[in-house]
């Protein structure tokens, strides 16, 4: 009995595998569509790595702008905080001293209305020679006492000794007149010149003198 038909039969296998290599095989040689789909996938690759490149350049900006208002917001409030205290203090240390010094005008003026009042108690007009000596004694110790009261005020307030300040150095100088060089600074020609300057109204007086005793001579 005559076997099946097998198709197979008649096909040489090693010829057919010859003639079309597999398509993954790793050893063959890469055609021209392997090489078109190559480039397409590399310049895809490279689009989509250019868009990445240009997103993280907009990254890196966005976070370079970030840390520049971090920086600029801790910088300016140390800064300020550093300037706020630094005033407080000084604001607080002016406010006491000033404070101090409106007691001390105030307590000074009380004091000088009290000298005031003492001294303008003392009516010489009314002395006698009874009490002449008693008077003149009482109303020297008033007027001394008030003195005293002054010259202290004076020491603690400074705007008590502005009334007899002196002259600073800088109003000396420049209340103080300028004076130009000696005659021994001066040059031999500058030295000329003040001499003709000196001697010219005399070289004309007395060249009118001359002048004139000619024309008495030429009258004769």
């Amino acid at each position: 009995m005559a076997g099946e038909y097998d198709s197979t039969e008649f096909i040489d296998t090693d010829f057919t595998t010859q003639k079309t290599p597999a398509a993954n095989d790793p050893f063959r040689a890469p055609t021209r569509d392997d090489v078109d789909r190559k480039v397409v996938d590399a310049q895809q690759k490279l689009v989509a790595l250019k868009r990445a490149q240009e997103e993280l350049e907009r990254e890196r900006s966005s976070l370079e702008e970030l840390r520049r208002r971090q920086t600029e917001f801790q910088t300016g409030r140390q800064e300020i905080l550093q300037q706020l205290t630094r005033g407080l203090g000084l604001l607080d240390e002016a406010e006491f001293s000033a404070r101090r010094d409106a007691e001390q005008m105030a307590k000074t003026a009380s004091d000088f209305r009290e000298a005031l009042a003492k001294v303008q108690t003392i009516h010489d007009e009314t002395w006698t020679k009874e009490n002449f000596q008693i008077e003149l004694t009482r109303g020297l110790t008033t007027i001394e006492n008030a003195r005293m009261e002054w010259n202290s005020a004076r020491l603690k307030l400074p705007v008590l000794a502005g009334e007899n300040k002196p002259a600073t150095v800088s109003e000396k100088n420049s209340a103080a007149p300028t004076t130009g060089p000696s005659l021994a600074e001066l040059s031999f020609g500058q030295l000329c010149k003040i001499g003709l300057a000196m001697t010219w109204p005399l070289l004309l007086v007395a060249l009118a003198a001359l002048g004139i005793f000619v024309a008495v001579l030429l009258r004769h």
